[in-house]
């Protein structure tokens, strides 16, 4: 009898069926350290040029580096946000002006105002430094909003939160849920509307907004509640044995949170000394002292507290080499605008006075941070994207 089916040639080896690379994707908490500083960095300046360096440099690392999840679409309204805080800021330095020196552009009609309102003023003539200087400063507003619009475009909130310490786990779930409120919404947006459209409903803007805003507040609660219901039925932050924190553990924690928010307020909110040590204010020095004192501090009193809880991880998120470099970077940006804001920098430069109005000037070594900043774009690993797991 003549054979039927061929003999088929067996695979070859490594080949057809070759293992797939392990995947591979930057810790969710590097990136919001890394934007955070670049938060920092962005309020420490007034440089219109670096500023827009920044936004770019955030852009292009949020392009290259995002995966295919929903939150990492919520770029979009992030600038779109931002660009609303800037017209808002200039609209409302039109209504409301300030004083009339500076070159007059236009006058508006200036109303009386009572005596108890001295020093307000509504309408009256606007000046080309006024608008600048309203303008430069909703731009760092802006940039400090787009650093927090590039975290949550390249984070996944889920591996964030079963990624923080076992002690936080109460604080940690109400911070991930606050965090992801936005990207939440913007998700169950794109899928409302993704329903619309397949029904044959493509009214859109504000008429399309009230058929609009009740499904999605109702499937972003709903997706909240699955979220809670799941971790409650895994037992996330169940105590071992009602164990309870000891008090040394307690005051601790709290001495720790005191020092960090100290060098934070040091560092944001007090004017550096004249003198420099080895290129610092002594204050800038008592600042990082206080940070490094409190991150140590609550390093210690975390791992004691989180001996408490029974937490257990699937997966654990890896942290490496890139999240390291990603870190780092954002932290030389941060240090590199501490330098040149410091009187042995270009403090004019990056922080230039509103009179007389003049183009900004931009040094040299201003090219440092966002050329830091965008530095993670090409030292982390290209996240797969589902399409690429199949």
């Amino acid at each position: 009898m003549a054979r039927l089916i061929a003999r088929v040639a067996p695979p070859e080896p490594n080949t057809v069926f070759a293992a797939s690379p392990p995947l591979r994707t930057t810790h969710p908490w590097a990136w919001w350290v890394w934007a955070l500083c670049a938060g920092v960095t962005a309020s420490l300046l007034l440089n219109p040029l670096v500023l827009a360096l920044i936004v770019a440099a955030l852009i292009a690392v949020v392009i290259a580096r995002r995966g295919d999840g929903i939150w990492a679409r919520s770029l979009k309204f992030y600038l779109l946000l931002a660009a609303i805080i800037v017209g808002g800021r200039v609209l409302l330095r039109l209504i409301i002006g300030g004083t009339a020196n500076g070159t007059v552009l236009f006058q508006f009609p200036e109303a009386q105002l009572p005596s108890w309102a001295a020093g307000i003023r509504l309408g009256g003539a606007v000046t080309a430094e006024e608008l600048v200087w309203a303008a430069t400063d909703a731009f760092r507003l802006a940039t400090i909003l787009l650093c927090i619009g590039a975290a949550n475009s390249l984070a996944n909130p889920r591996t964030a939160l079963k990624s923080v310490p076992a002690a936080l786990h109460d604080i940690s779930v109400a911070v991930v849920i606050t965090l992801t409120v936005l990207p939440q919404l913007i998700a169950s947006a794109y899928r409302v509307r993704r329903g619309r459209r397949l029904r044959g409903n493509t009214t859109r803007g504000l008429r399309g907004l009230g058929a609009t805003l009740v499904p999605v507040v109702e499937d972003a609660v709903e997706g909240s509640m699955t979220l809670a219901s799941s971790m409650e039925a895994r037992g996330y932050g169940r105590t071992r044995g009602q164990r309870h924190v000891p008090l040394t553990t307690t005051v601790a924690l709290f001495a720790a949170l005191v020092a960090i928010l100290l060098g934070v307020f040091v560092v944001l909110g007090v004017a550096a000394s004249p003198v420099t040590v080895l290129g610092l204010a002594p204050e800038h020095w008592v600042a990082l002292g206080l940070l490094a004192l409190g991150v140590a501090i609550g390093g210690i009193g975390l791992r004691s507290a989180g001996k408490r809880l029974s937490v257990t991880r699937y997966r654990p998120a890896p942290w490496g080499v890139p999240e390291n470099l990603v870190c780092g970077c954002g932290a030389l940006a941060m240090a590199v605008a501490l330098w040149l804001t410091s009187p042995l920098g270009y403090p004019d430069a990056l922080n230039p006075p509103p009179f007389p109005l003049t183009w900004p000037a931009l040094p040299l070594p201003a090219l440092l941070i966002p050329l830091m900043l965008v530095l993670p774009a090409v030292l982390t690993p290209q996240p797969r994207n589902a399409g690429d797991r199949a």
